[in-house]
């Protein structure tokens, strides 16, 4: 039976890296798609599309993350790993209180994860750039929000330790039981 992983947490955590790490060791993973869904939107003359239509912004996300987990089943592969769960989706939308529909919950306990990996804030390795505008101080509240949000869904949530790329890679990979 195929196990989905997916690695959580605030901006800037390390999730992309662990993510790349994980594929150069020839696992299957999906990639964190909001950069795809911000970048498509500045083409198309909007800069901050989570800023200025969080509610459109969102609804691409939960299409792109649930047609991403469509997806994964059908990968011959055991491990799958998720660059971001659905979840995350109402997570960031509780964290700046804008309501959703129902169906974001729905959809979150319809696709359901075997893992949840989160990712603590670390403040030495946080990075703003054009795609990521949220300062170290929202990077924790959004952290905490995604807690809160896995923990709602009744999840178990075991927190990757700080540390190099490969000692926080083999941590994920050694609690896979």
């Amino acid at each position: 039976m195929q196990q989905k992983i997916v690695i959580t947490g605030g901006p800037g955590t390390g999730k992309s890296t662990i993510i790349n790490e994980l594929m150069k060791r020839d696992f299957t993973c999906m990639t964190e798609i909001s950069r795809e869904i911000t970048l498509n939107a500045r083409k198309n003359g909007t800069e901050q599309l989570f800023l200025t239509k969080p509610l459109l912004f969102s609804e691409l996300l939960l299409e792109g993350r649930v047609n991403q987990y469509i997806e994964s089943e059908k990968k011959d592969d055991n491990l799958v790993f998720f660059d971001r769960g659905i979840p995350d989706v109402h997570a960031y939308m509780n964290y700046i209180s804008i309501d959703y529909p129902k169906t974001y919950l729905t959809k979150s306990n319809l696709y359901r994860y075997n893992y949840i990996f989160l990712m603590p804030p670390w403040e030495e390795i946080y990075i703003s750039d054009n795609e990521r505008y949220e300062n170290f101080e929202q990077a924790l509240a959004i952290h905490n929000h995604l807690e809160r949000t896995y923990k709602d869904l009744n999840y178990t949530i075991i927190e990757v330790p700080k540390g190099s790329v490969n000692e926080r890679t083999n941590f994920i990979l050694n609690n896979l039981k």
